[in-house]
């Protein structure tokens, strides 16, 4: 059915499709041609519209309800959204499985590079994380196992896959199936879990209906998805140059800044605080003394930049030295990495 379909349906008829079905999921009224050609990357009339939805309803993919002028789709127009979508998700999900597995080993090459590179420009400690994923939803299928059993597969936009086995009372068909499955992704796909609420959680039940519970136990597993933290991988460089200043390399002092770089665990505070602080427009913190998340760098200052790749992709660089650092340099240099460094992890990426 799939090869007939994507002979039959060139680009366009796809795009309205697409449009009607996104319409009526969102807002559970008939679609009519007004309405399609206000879509912003759809530059066509509303008589040709008019046309290509006509097309269509002939080739069975939308129907028209007696009481409307608009259209709604069929079973078989939900068939084919539900396999594209699926099709387009299974494309992105190999894609980056293909760039983490072949490309990590020259990505963490370049952050190490990064990292010593920076420490010999400041003579200070550094500390570099890897880019990594805010954690929101990408992806949700349900599929039944048996009369009582259903298997949620969660897809984070970080690609972590997460499978959970949820408890129903009743089995459900393929028809009510699919369109559970549409909902779920219409309303979750690219929200974080601080953005799913619980007016988000209310409609989703709402427009479940009957299966309303099947919402609570996805929900269930999806926070439990969103919840868990992939481990992030932290490069550091010139620990031992904080030894070169005497008020930090007192036995005590230096043994517990040694200790922070090299078990790493007290960095985590650290990249989260940076993470989290938006507060300038720079996207530079300084932590001098007490200020600064880690207790055992309470004697020194502490310089954070965030980087972005684009689609919440981010990551944290790190200066520490004492509170008598050399600051305009310090922060010199990381303006001019944070500048540079989407070049450098762009090309770490394109290397083969």
């Amino acid at each position: 059915m799939g090869r007939e379909n994507d002979l039959v349906l060139d680009e366009r008829k796809v795009k309205i499709l697409d449009a009607i079905i996104r319409n009526y999921l969102e807002t559970g009224e008939p679609v009519g041609s007004r309405t399609i050609s206000k879509y912003t990357d759809l530059n066509l009339s509303s008589a040709t519209i008019r046309n290509e939805m006509a097309d269509l309803e002939e080739l069975g993919y939308i129907v028209q309800p007696h009481t409307s002028a608009g259209r709604i789709p069929s079973d078989k127009g939900y068939r084919f959204y539900v396999d594209h979508l699926m099709k387009e998700k299974d494309r992105e999900v190999t894609e980056m499985k293909e760039f983490v597995i072949e490309k990590t080993q020259k990505m963490e090459q370049v952050l190490k590079q990064v990292a010593k590179m920076l420490a010999t420009n400041t003579n200070y400690a550094t500390m570099i994380t890897a880019p990594s994923f805010s954690n929101k939803v990408k992806f949700i299928q349900l599929s039944q196992i048996d009369e009582h059993q259903m298997l949620a597969v969660v897809v984070m936009n970080s690609n972590m896959v997460k499978n959970q086995v949820i408890t129903v009372n009743e089995a459900l068909d393929n028809e009510t199936l699919l369109k559970l499955n549409i909902l779920l992704n219409t309303a979750l796909n690219g929200l974080s879990l601080q953005e799913i609420n619980l007016g988000t959680i209310a409609r989703l039940k709402e427009q479940a209906g009957i299966h309303s519970q099947v919402v609570s136990e996805v929900m269930d597993a999806l926070e439990q998805a969103l919840s868990e933290n992939e481990d992030l991988q932290i490069y550091t460089s010139g620990a031992t140059n904080i030894l070169k200043y005497p008020e930090l390399s007192s036995s005590e002092s230096a043994t517990n800044l040694l200790s922070a770089f090299e078990e790493k665990e007290e960095l985590m505070s650290l990249v989260n605080e940076a993470l989290n602080d938006e507060a300038s427009e720079t996207g530079i913190q300084v932590y001098i003394g007490n200020e600064t998340p880690i207790q055992t760098m309470k004697d020194c200052s502490v310089v954070t930049a965030t980087y972005e790749l684009g689609d919440g992709v981010k990551g944290t660089i790190g200066i520490i030295g004492p509170k008598r650092m050399d600051y305009e340099n310090v922060m010199d240099n990381l303006k001019t990495l944070r500048s540079q460094l989407d070049g450098i992890l762009n090309k770490a990426k394109g290397d083969k």
